[in-house]
């Protein structure tokens, strides 16, 4: 169960802290409408998956070859969740999207750009693997760790979707960007202390 809660809270964290994929969606909702919004939250969620599978096989190798390399990688997991943590705090409310308009996208071409983006993206690689050193032991099940990597691309599906359904709309998008600020606050500052506690767990 602890396990469950940290990869749960972990992931709504970082999912809702803006970034590429963020810009990305609310690009094409803001410019195409909430169609074409969608479909690129849908490419996102696949392209976690991605992530999911090869960090999967790393560790899964890791704990099978050395003990000591995992617990190197998993501090300098929990390390990472502190920075991440520091840099959202300080962040800045504003959110740089390009809005140039361009030509209309298809609904393919909207689910390619949203799973680019969130493939080609390091801070997501960075995401799913330190949360999954954190939370992934020896006892791990490999079906209890494929659902933490389905509620990753799930949790990425709904976020998404409803950045998608704000941006589409201009009285909504507004609210939202009003509240990014605090947002950022809290979200950095509970990182941080994920980080801090998950690293000096045994």
């Amino acid at each position: 169960m602890t396990e469950v809660i940290a990869v749960a809270v972990i992931t709504l964290l970082a999912v809702i802290s803006p970034g590429a994929d963020f810009a990305m969606v609310v690009r094409n909702s803001y410019l195409y409408g909430r169609p074409t919004g969608l479909f690129a939250a849908a490419g996102v969620a696949a392209g976690v998956l991605v992530h999911v599978s090869y960090t999967m096989l790393g560790v899964g190798l890791l704990i099978a070859s050395s003990t000591e390399l995992f617990t190197a990688i998993k501090l300098a997991g929990a390390a990472y969740l502190v920075y991440i943590g520091i840099r959202t705090f300080r962040a800045r409310a504003e959110v740089a999207v390009d809005l140039e308009s361009k030509a209309a996208l298809s609904p393919l071409g909207a689910m390619r750009s949203g799973f680019l983006t969130n493939v080609l993206n390091p801070k997501t690689t960075l995401f799913v693997v330190s949360t999954f050193t954190q939370v992934v032991n020896p006892g791990t099940p490999a079906w209890q760790q494929a659902g933490y990597g389905l509620f990753m691309s799930v949790a990425h599906l709904g976020w998404f979707g409803a950045v998608a359904l704000f941006f589409s709309d201009s009285r909504l998008r507004d609210r939202m960007l009003k509240a990014q600020k605090a947002l950022n606050r809290a979200i950095g500052s509970v990182l941080v202390g994920l980080g801090v506690s998950l690293g000096f767990a045994r």
